[in-house]
């Protein structure tokens, strides 16, 4: 809106009407919601409302659920969307801590685009050094697993300070349709990472004929009942994490994948899984509907898993801001649409 020095007569005698209605609104609503572009390349999103504790919710650092994502430009518009989720659904939204973790030269402009949407998040940002796995990454079947960030959690628990012993890592396309303190009070039992197990599927796919063939290989999974697990959503005991050492465990696989023979298809699941299937506390299917976005060649359209339903999943190819945008959505899209921030810049004021 423009206000013109040649202003009616009619419009000077509503202004004090509009100011007296906007003095008796509550403070938070009189915010615009307007951000600033921080990086041409960067999307421009809305200013998310404030969302406070009720009167049950504690206040010490005991009662601090810490959250961890990877923060990337391309993957931004889903982790607002994630972020606004569990704060809309949490019961003590301000207990929130959230951990970002970015590889690019950009953490700046992606901290300031996360804090001038969420001004009253909690929240810290983490450069990941790509150099870590330099040399470690062997080439998958999408190239979009084969990113440095996409292998950040191996290191989360030596990235974030150590006062933190417990964490829930979260991938950036997925949406929290539940309190996410109900996931964080799991029982690990003595589990270094809990997670919903899927002990149906075929678990032999996930390794190539030459690791099955291999008996020294093949044998890695002696004494355990092995099942697949998501690696987008997990409650990790970073603490035990670090102190066994797990973060050594996965690279090892990793070397024998780079350097000795192909052992799996896929980018840093199969690592987690060559170490920890069979051996992490499960929890229930309702905390990862996964799969939305499809397969990992075409992301085709996918329907909901019979069953309650705490967490919406877009793994796989196709994410739902991409077919949103280009105007053929699946139908589960239209779950996630709610929690977008996005605005472009035709819905907003010049300035």
């Amino acid at each position: 809106m423009v206000f013109r020095s040649s202003t009616s007569l009619i419009g000077l005698l509503s202004l004090p009407i509009i100011i007296l209605l906007l003095l008796l609104r509550p403070i938070s609503a009189i915010r615009l919601g307007l951000t600033r572009r921080h990086s041409p390349d960067l999307p421009l999103f809305r200013e998310a409302p404030a969302f406070r504790n009720g009167h049950e919710c504690g206040s010490t650092p005991d009662h601090v659920i810490n959250v961890a994502m990877t923060l990337d430009a391309n993957y931004l518009r889903g982790t607002m969307a994630a972020v606004l989720s569990m704060l809309q659904h949490s019961t003590c939204p301000e207990n929130l801590s959230f951990h970002f973790l970015s590889a690019h030269h950009d953490a700046p402009e992606l901290f300031s685009s996360i804090k001038s949407t969420f001004p009253y998040l909690n929240m810290k940002i983490y450069r990941f050094d790509s150099n870590r796995v330099r040399g470690k990454i062997s080439k998958s079947i999408r190239q979009a697993l084969d990113q440095p960030l996409n292998y950040a959690r191996i290191y989360l628990a030596d990235t974030i300070p150590e006062d933190v012993k417990r964490v829930i890592y979260l991938d950036s396309d997925l949406v929290v349709v539940d309190d996410i303190a109900k996931l964080w009070g799991v029982d690990m039992e003595g589990k270094v990472v809990a997670a919903p197990e899927y002990c149906h599927a075929n678990f032999t796919l996930y390794f190539t004929d030459t690791f099955w063939s291999d008996p020294a290989l093949a044998e890695t999974f002696k004494g355990r009942m092995p099942c697949y697990f998501n690696t987008g959503v997990m409650v990790m005991d970073v603490d035990t994490w670090r102190k066994e050492r797990y973060t050594e465990k996965v690279e090892s696989w990793m070397a024998v994948q780079k350097q000795q023979k192909r052992i799996y298809h896929l980018g840093s699941l199969p690592p987690f899984l060559l170490v920890l299937a069979g051996n992490i506390k499960a929890v229930d299917h309702r905390w990862n509907q996964h799969g939305l976005g499809g397969d990992n060649f075409e992301g085709k359209c996918r329907c909901l898993h019979p069953g309650p339903i705490s967490l919406l999943h877009w793994s796989g190819k196709g994410k739902p801001w991409l077919r949103l945008d280009s105007r053929k959505p699946c139908i589960v899209d239209h779950l996630w649409a709610p929690y977008d921030l996005y605005r472009s810049s035709r819905h907003f004021f010049e300035e």
